[in-house]
């Protein structure tokens, strides 16, 4: 899963915020590659009004919400990054973009997301006829993309997120409508779950949703819900992305990536690259102690995975 990245993504200037250029300093000299423009595959999921909008604020630097600031390249940030998150999909590499994406709906950007690059590219897998699963592991939910898929089961969309935490849904009842009834399926963890967790987590799900049998596994890889990350209460460890990087190569073939959260400017590229070595098969760069969940998580967790599992038995074998 080779990075595909362009300075391009470096022109969103946000200031002083969690999400800002900052985040891709500590990564060193990153290999650049020439991007395609995201702009043409836009209307897949965004209308034209919508991306008017978008230019024009971003022409004036207005904000969308009180969260999600723009200047005057980020528009140009953006849909480079959504061109990223293409080329991502059509050689399953990790595009290394911002802004962000999944907290994007179709008509409405929200919580630091312009265009939802991943939901993009999973439509224009659909496109082509496959079907799409998107395993969601920032640890907030992706409420864009879930509004996104949320009446289709062409894509079935996989989020494991802390709950209660922003966008303040994502809870066990959530699972589609029409169609797309039970192609939904919401993992909400409580604060202090870590690594234990997570990997039981992996234990029920992953069974669950190769039963979809997809033929291309898109990643919304977010890594704020490390230890010290400052927007959530998760525990992982930077370990644990090693780890779950290779539980995804060993059950899927084709896989790639485009990047969500993660604010802790020194840990989020040790978490990024862990995880691309554990889905390339590659020794673990940065080692740290497993972390371990208190009880009072434990029966939280307990809850709700029984809850989901209630809520998703007429649709998938558990």
């Amino acid at each position: 899963m080779p990075l595909i990245y362009h300075p391009v993504v470096l022109q969103h200037d946000t200031g002083l915020h969690p999400e800002s250029g900052k985040r891709f300093e500590a990564m060193g000299e990153l290999p650049v590659t020439e991007l395609i423009d995201g702009a043409p595959y836009l209307g897949l999921v965004h209308s034209k009004d919508y991306v008017r909008q978008i230019k024009s604020a971003c022409e004036f630097g207005q904000r969308l919400d009180g969260d999600t600031p723009t200047s005057a390249g980020s528009f140009e940030a953006a849909r480079f990054a959504v061109g990223a998150t293409i080329m991502a999909a059509e050689q399953e590499g990790f595009a290394l973009v911002r802004p962000p994406g999944h907290h994007a709906y179709a008509a409405r950007g929200s919580g630091f997301c312009l265009f939802n690059n991943v939901a993009v590219a999973a439509q224009h897998l659909v496109e082509q006829g496959k079907r799409v699963l998107i395993l969601d592991f920032d640890g907030h939910l992706g409420d864009g993309t879930s509004d996104i898929f949320y009446r289709t089961d062409q894509v079935l969309y996989w989020s494991i997120h802390q709950y209660p935490a922003y966008p303040g849904h994502g809870f066990v009842d959530e699972i589609g409508v029409g169609p797309g009834k039970g192609f939904n399926i919401n993992v909400p963890l409580p604060p202090g779950a870590g690594d234990d967790i997570y990997n039981e987590v992996l234990d029920y799900f992953l069974p669950v949703v190769k039963q979809f049998q997809p033929d291309v596994v898109a990643l919304s890889a977010g890594f704020d819900a490390h230890q010290r990350d400052l927007l959530l209460d998760l525990k992982l460890s930077t370990s644990f992305f090693y780890t779950l990087g290779q539980r995804l190569r060993a059950n899927f073939d084709h896989l790639f990536g485009t990047l969500e959260g993660g604010y802790n400017i020194d840990e989020m590229p040790r978490c990024l690259f862990n995880f691309l070595a554990g889905v390339n098969g590659q020794a673990m760069p940065y080692a740290e102690e497993a972390t371990i969940s208190g009880l009072r998580a434990w029966e939280t967790f307990e809850i709700y995975v029984h809850a989901v599992m209630g809520k998703l038995r007429d649709y998938w074998k558990f």
